[in-house]
């Protein structure tokens, strides 16, 4: 479909003060003033086509519904989605500019990097959570690994032979091989490229043992038999892949992952306007638009409040922090 290649900067939505209806009414009157018409910017940190771009751009075209305001998508795209976040963080805090971005930049990635030019927790205003994506650990139908017990058994044989790929360095995909790296008290070689995509298709064609990969990208391969799925990140298993253990049931404890994707305002942005685009955002998520395509791609919607998001950030970014910092993990 041609919605998953998007142009670098697309117009997503415009509309006139008249979209948000009567402003004598008492609704519009609750809510906090907004300059209609005004450009809004949606920084997508990665390049076109990837669940983070293509399902923020549907949710910006409900937002500039809402607003009655022009919103457009951003893509700026390079260091594992780092230099979205610098652009935002140095934005006008007048919710003109928004990051719709993922864990890797706002909870992993700062802590691979060294110093960066933004604070990832103090330099943004939460938002909202967009919504969460269960990996799977997958093999080339090729290898000879059955469970999570045999892929283990083989790097134990194999010290540092066994390689996984990644979308890339400080991405959650790379997380989660080197924490069953940890847990398993085993050392794999880590293969980062550039997006999931080449890793996914690396790992098909067997020249990597296996990777995390987003349930959405590998279910159609595990379906067609050319891939083979171990086990699932998510606390329960799947509806779509009933047979395919937790990494809980395949004897990998304390293994719940999921990629978030979420949106973020630069800090010091106003209150009544974060919670007004919390509210917007929060009612595109019902849209049945919206709704249909987060299935498709494999995320489950959230919403929540600015509070909630900023809890979740700050809980993975400790957790991801003390994991890097405890096994060594560098930079690739």
């Amino acid at each position: 479909m041609n919605t998953f290649h998007p142009a670098r900067r697309a117009l997503l939505a415009a509309g006139g003060a008249a979209l948000l209806g009567p402003l004598c009414s008492p609704a519009a009157q609750a809510q906090p003033a907004w300059p209609a018409g005004k450009l809004i910017t949606w920084v997508v940190p990665y390049p076109p086509g990837g669940s983070t771009d293509v399902l923020g751009r549907q949710v910006a075209l409900q937002l500039g519904k809402a607003l009655g305001s022009t919103v457009i998508v951003d893509n700026r795209a390079g260091a594992t989605g780092t230099i979205g976040a610098a652009y935002v963080a140095k934005a006008a805090p007048d919710g003109h500019t928004l990051l719709g971005t993922s864990i890797g930049p706002q909870a992993i990635a700062p802590h691979l990097m060294g110093k960066l030019p933004y604070d990832p927790i103090a330099g943004f205003e939460p938002v909202i959570t967009i919504g969460t994506i269960p990996h799977l650990l997958v093999v080339g139908a090729a290898q000879p690994c059955q469970s999570v017990a045999d892929l283990l058994a083989a790097a134990k044989a194999q010290p540092g032979r066994l390689a996984f790929a990644s979308g890339g360095s400080g991405t959650i995909l790379q997380m989660q091989g080197e924490l069953l790296q940890r847990k398993g008290g085993v050392r794999f070689i880590h293969a980062p490229y550039k997006g999931d995509t080449p890793a996914l298709q690396d790992t098909l064609a067997g020249q990597v043992q296996f990777m995390f990969a987003p349930v959405a990208a590998a279910l159609p391969h595990v379906q067609g038999g050319k891939l083979r799925a171990l086990a699932v990140t998510s606390a329960a298993r799947l509806k779509a892949l009933p047979d395919v253990p937790t990494m809980a049931e395949a004897g990998i404890g304390d293994f719940v992952v999921e990629q978030w994707q979420a949106v973020f305002a630069p800090a010091r942005t106003p209150a009544a306007i974060v919670q007004r685009l919390n509210q917007e955002i929060g009612q595109a998520l019902k849209d049945p638009a919206v709704v249909a395509l987060g299935e498709r791609l494999g995320v489950a919607l959230v919403g929540g409040t600015p509070r909630q998001l900023g809890e979740l950030q700050k809980s993975d970014s400790a957790k991801w922090a003390q994991l890097i910092r405890e096994a060594g993990i560098k930079a690739d």
